[in-house]
């Protein structure tokens, strides 16, 4: 059997040693110049179109001192599937051609957070969306699809983490499927009286939602709600007067609302008619709805604020009157 000499076996460490270091450097100076060395100083925004070419967008990075090497470029590609996809995309300060290939193949694109709050309408909405940035397109349309044909209680308000460049319609439609899959979650649920449809629980839980953000309230303010609705006794909720007042908007910018403005000719007011105004005032949130669908068992019939955020409650008049008058008080001392 063939023996090795200690000296000849020291060589074969030794060269094994340097065949190791040799690979190291190797390593280290392909790491480096994919994924280390960058020429982006800051994070700058990349936009790929639809139908973009690789070539064409390697010459473009290229041109735009976002990338080096148009051949290590290509090369970061194809080891990335050999595909872009459209969209826009955030490069970081210091992303290395790998990184920019990588965000480019998996689609890794740019997203801006959009939160709709609960309470908004559809005019407060669109208002919104057109003043969000990184969206694009319009918030109308005149085709015979549901996100062309918005009503109150179609929208499901939430925070909504999308990619950037997102048409706004697109958004509307995320938050109106949203609203629908809520729907589907109470299926089956029953509905407090006089309530007969899940129509008439919206347009009840779009006022709940208007008259307070108190998660603890809703069920109580719903309780006098369906306590007047089951007596015949009109709702004489404020939002429903300023909803059409102010042209669906639901806002008044500060302004007061006055008594004259009670006397508003509208199906919408319900100090001047009874029952539930037609459709929801407002887009509501799942606290409202779970409010109406379970409310507190109570034989209240008038709240009124009490200066501090929430709401005092009283079954009957004279009670209220006083806890008007109580408000009265705390409203002279606020304008003070």
């Amino acid at each position: 059997m063939m023996r090795i000499s200690k000296r000849r076996f020291r060589n074969i460490k030794d060269w094994v040693k340097f065949a190791l270091a040799i690979a190291c450097v190797i390593v280290f100076i392909v790491f480096f110049i994919f994924n280390i060395y960058s020429p982006v100083r800051k994070p700058i925004s990349v936009v790929v179109p639809r139908g973009a070419s690789v070539t064409g967008m390697t010459n473009y990075l290229y041109k735009n001192n976002i990338i080096k090497s148009k051949s290590l470029f290509y090369f970061s590609i194809r080891l990335n599937g050999g595909q872009i996809q459209a969209g826009e995309y955030e490069v970081p300060r210091g992303a290395g051609v790998w990184t920019v290939a990588s965000m480019l193949s998996k689609g890794r694109v740019a997203t801006t957070t959009i939160t709709i709050p609960e309470g908004y309408t559809i005019v407060q909405i669109k208002n919104l969306l057109m003043n969000t940035p990184y969206l694009t397109g319009d918030v109308d349309c005149n085709k015979d699809v549901p996100v062309c044909n918005l009503h109150d209680g179609d929208i499901f308000p939430d925070t909504y983490r999308i990619a950037r460049g997102t048409t706004r319609l697109a958004v509307l439609d995320l938050a109106r499927k949203k609203m629908v899959d809520v729907k589907k979650s109470f299926d089956g649920a029953k509905y407090p009286m006089p309530l007969k449809n899940w129509e008439e629980v919206m347009v009840l839980a779009s006022i709940v939602q208007k008259e307070t953000p108190l998660k603890r309230e809703m069920p109580i303010v719903a309780s006098v709600y369906l306590n007047r609705l089951n007596i015949n006794m009109r709702l004489q909720s404020c939002p429903t007067v300023i909803y059409p007042l102010t042209k669906f908007e639901g806002d008044m910018h500060g302004e007061p609302l006055l008594s004259g403005h009670l006397k508003i000719d509208s199906p919408y007011n319900t100090y001047t008619h009874n029952g539930l105004p037609p459709h929801p005032i407002a887009n509501v949130g799942i606290d409202a709805i779970r409010a109406v669908l379970k409310p507190a068992n109570t034989k209240y019939l008038f709240f009124v604020a009490d200066g501090k955020g929430g709401h005092k409650f009283s079954k009957d008049y004279s009670e209220h009157q006083k806890n008007h008058d109580a408000w009265r008080e705390i409203k002279k001392e606020l304008n003070k």
